[in-house]
């Protein structure tokens, strides 16, 4: 079982004089009280002065137990999966549906399809509950409920309080059965992406995620590809249906409830709203896009001239997290970025090369992650900055590291796993995603057991066979003028210019 560290103080030893034994002391006994107290405070206070301990004396609690709370889980005719967990420390119950899907699976030529469906499915209203007054309806009740879409799922929630949960879980559920999408609602949904393409270029970090992305696994790759004013002129209301009609349906999704409810008429109330909803059993989910990294070498520039800093990222293609060596390579996160961690201390702390710093083995559920470094420096400390990362790289490829970096970083991951089972809504969260990828169940116990057995030799191997300089590309946006030395001193070939401008928007019958 996960263990945590309890962080907080001793509980106090003092305490207060009965009441009762106050009301006998009299008016002039209670003041004489206070007087007597607030001296001997005041006398105590050099003493806990001398008292003081520097952090690395401080003693903690034992790691205690993390334990999943009890659950449910049963299966309705038509293939929904439902788990569900009670919580009846406050009045109020929420819920999650898991759905098998992605913006990976729309068509090249229909970028945005997918969340589109996402976000009219929910701002769209229902076939029974427009959108007005479901709107009304949610904002009387503080209740709540959203649907998206991203790269590798589809979601919809609700969050209720526990005396309005069957009115509300009925609109859920009508929500992710019967979608009205209004050809209105999509028209306003189209606009705003056609608004955030307008604006893309004006973020230079935007700018730097989105062009790494392309440079990593292809303009044309389904992990790296961006909505263009001609990809949404392709989205015809017709595509929203049928995207939703292949996807969205109870065999292919989790159903999550998790606060204060009963469990049995929970149970009847689920079976009553969804057991009626025929599954499309003939659609299946196509095979998940494969991963491949498009460039394994060279350094790419954005030009942006009127930038004052450069804006850097470097990396290759990552891996999993069902991946070998996944609790190693957590180490050498932390060991990088941590507290105290190498890249704050050398490049930022001692050499003053940067105001940001980082390089992080950022593994996915189901298809390669990245492994990427980076930060933002002056110009004239680009390439500087760029060198000293890459010999941080190095160093940890080719010698262990200590038995202190090893013990705090262990610490510090095992530690911040807490937050992902604060509450028994983040584990059921947690429990259905790894249900959701084909983890196994108990894969956070059997994380935590792997990253106890990690040594400094086990990190230097883990390292030294994942991050590979030999495939590293440098991307960086910034003001090409001002760097200087100028990038081709970094000895990686020729330096490439990155172009972002887009596509303009076909112009419209009011524009004309």
């Amino acid at each position: 079982m996960m263990r945590i560290t309890t962080r907080g103080g001793q509980p106090g030893q003092g305490g207060t004089p009965h009441r009762y034994g106050l009301r006998r002391l009299g008016r002039y006994g209670t003041i004489a009280l206070a007087i007597a107290v607030i001296i001997l405070g005041l006398g105590r206070q050099p003493a806990l002065a001398t008292q003081a301990q520097h952090y690395t004396e401080l003693e903690f609690s034992p790691l205690r137990e993390i334990e999943i709370p009890e659950y449910s889980t049963f299966r309705l005719d038509n293939g929904l999966q439902v788990y569900l967990m009670e919580d009846h420390e406050l009045p109020l119950v929420s819920g999650t549906a898991l759905i098998h899907t992605g913006d990976r699976y729309e068509p090249a030529d229909k970028v945005g399809l997918a969340n589109i469906v996402g976000s009219v499915m929910r701002s769209g209203g229902s076939a029974t509950y427009p959108a007005d007054d479901l709107n009304q309806f949610l904002e009387q009740r503080a209740a709540s409920i959203e649907t998206g879409i991203g790269t590798d799922s589809g979601s919809a929630t609700f969050d209720a309080l526990s005396e309005d949960l069957p009115e509300v879980f009925l609109r859920f559920a009508d929500v992710l059965r019967r979608p009205a999408f209004p050809q209105e609602k999509i028209d306003f949904t189209v606009n705003q992406f056609e608004g955030d393409i307008a604006r893309r270029n004006d973020d230079p970090e935007n700018i730097l995620s989105r062009e790494f992305g392309k440079l990593i696994y292809g303009s044309d790759s389904p992990y790296a590809r961006t909505v263009e004013y001609s990809t949404l002129d392709n989205i015809e209301r017709g595509d929203i249906v049928e995207f939703y009609d292949r996807y969205v349906n109870p065999s292919n999704m989790l159903l999550g409830i998790v606060g204060d409810f009963d469990p049995v008429a929970m149970r009847l109330l689920v079976e009553a709203t969804f057991s009626d909803w025929p599954s499309e059993v003939a659609e299946t989910i196509p095979p998940k896009p494969d991963a491949v990294q498009a460039n394994t070498s060279g350094v790419f520039v954005v030009d942006r001239p009127q930038l004052t800093q450069s804006y850097i990222q470097l990396g290759h293609l990552g891996g999993t997290r069902r991946g070998p060596d996944y609790a190693e390579m957590s180490v050498v996160n932390e060991v990088l970025n941590g507290l105290g961690g190498r890249l704050v201390n050398e490049v930022r702390s001692r050499q003053g090369l940067a105001y940001v710093t980082y390089a992080v083995w950022s593994a996915r559920y189901d298809y390669p992650g990245v492994f990427v470094a980076g930060g933002q420096t002056r110009s004239d400390a680009t390439v500087p900055f760029i060198q000293l990362t890459l010999e941080e790289i190095e160093r940890i490829r080719q010698n262990p590291i200590s038995q202190e970096e090893l013990a705090q970083a262990k610490d510090s991951v095992l530690n911040s796993f807490v937050f992902n089972f604060q509450t028994p809504g983040q584990t059921l969260s947690r429990v259905m995603r790894y249900a959701y990828y084909d983890y196994p169940s108990d894969f956070i116990f059997q994380y935590r057991r792997e990253l106890q057995a990690v040594t400094p030799d086990s990190v230097q191997q883990a390292a030294n066979r994942h991050l590979k300089p030999d495939q590293i590309i440098t991307v960086v946006v910034g003001n090409e003028a001002e760097i200087d030395p100028p990038l081709q001193a970094l000895g990686q070939g020729e330096v490439t210019s990155v172009t972002i401008a887009m596509d303009q928007p076909q112009a419209t019958d009011f524009e004309n």
